[in-house]
């Protein structure tokens, strides 16, 4: 299945893809089923319903992300090695593990605003894991079991506050909007290997990223059970799982950044796009 969540921020509904690309909505069906969203339980009920038969999402409704606001919005840094050599990392011996912002946590197709002052705002497509399980300590040969499905991530970062302005990565990772996700949420049973999936950015219609995460440092079994070490996982809660290279701060002979006005196009392969433009501070203020 493909899951959305449709509506104003703060107040999305459920939504599903149909096998026509159309969006169904829910909230009839999900009337009669029992059990957390996104647990195992609720989702095999709700995959026994016939999605055809529900009704149409009227047009002109905001897409939002397809999860509701999680309690742990974590990523992994320095996941590829080819995108650690092109910052200046090290390969990690484990994985680096920071939290974003949950003010970061936006849709798909929501503008991205470019905090006042930055001048390094910065783009990466990521593999974002979905939790549907809670998941503490978690062996790694099971870890597969608390995955209620995937979507894409864009972990939005200013390198100016993230690598410059001293302390931890969180300065550049959690300005609001940096968050994108979605549209989708796929569940596991539509991804047989989330270890060979494609993943790409466009900026102004050039592609600046294509990457695979068959060249993950650390998959996905491995980091949601070292994950759940440290941090208990709920359902919904969202692992982004590292980009590959091509990042702005990357390019050569200069670094590129974004700016407002630009449009930018990311997916990751059976999992769907997220497209939306980038604003200034100040033009979202005035809700422009």
């Amino acid at each position: 299945m493909k899951l959305l969540r449709f509506g104003e921020p703060g107040q999305e509904q459920w939504g599903a893809l149909d096998g026509q690309g159309q969006i169904r909505n829910l909230a009839d069906t999900l009337a009669g089923i029992l059990g957390d969203p996104l647990s195992p339980q609720w989702l095999a009920q709700l995959a026994a319903h016939d999605i055809s038969a529900l009704p149409f999402l009227e047009t002109g409704r905001r897409i939002g992300p397809p999860v509701p606001r999680p309690l742990n919005f974590v990523c992994i840094g320095l996941n590829y090695a080819d995108h650690a050599a092109e910052t200046g990392g090290k390969i990690p011996k484990e994985p680096i593990i920071f939290l974003k912002s949950l003010s970061a946590f936006s849709g798909p197709y929501d503008d991205i605003v470019i905090p006042r002052g930055s001048k390094k705002t910065d783009w990466e497509v990521e593999l974002g894991v979905v939790i549907g399980t809670k998941a503490a300590s978690v062996p790694e040969h099971l870890a597969m079991d608390y995955i209620a499905g995937y979507c894409v991530v864009n972990d939005v970062s200013e390198r100016e506050y993230q690598t410059e302005r001293a302390g931890t990565w969180d300065k550049g990772k959690g300005c609001d909007s940096f968050g994108p996700v979605g549209p989708y949420l796929v569940t596991k049973d539509e991804v047989p290997d989330p270890q060979n999936l494609n993943l790409w950015t466009e900026v102004d219609g050039v592609r600046v990223q294509d990457g695979n995460t068959k060249t993950m440092i650390f998959d996905v079994r491995t980091l949601v059970g070292y994950v759940s070490h440290f941090i208990t996982l709920y359902p919904g809660d969202i692992i982004a799982t590292g980009t590959p290279p091509g990042v702005g701060m990357g390019k050569k002979p200069e670094p590129v950044y974004l700016r407002a006005g630009q449009r930018l196009k990311l997916g990751v392969q059976g999992l769907g796009e997220q497209h939306y433009r980038t604003i200034s501070n100040e033009a979202a203020a005035h809700g422009d």
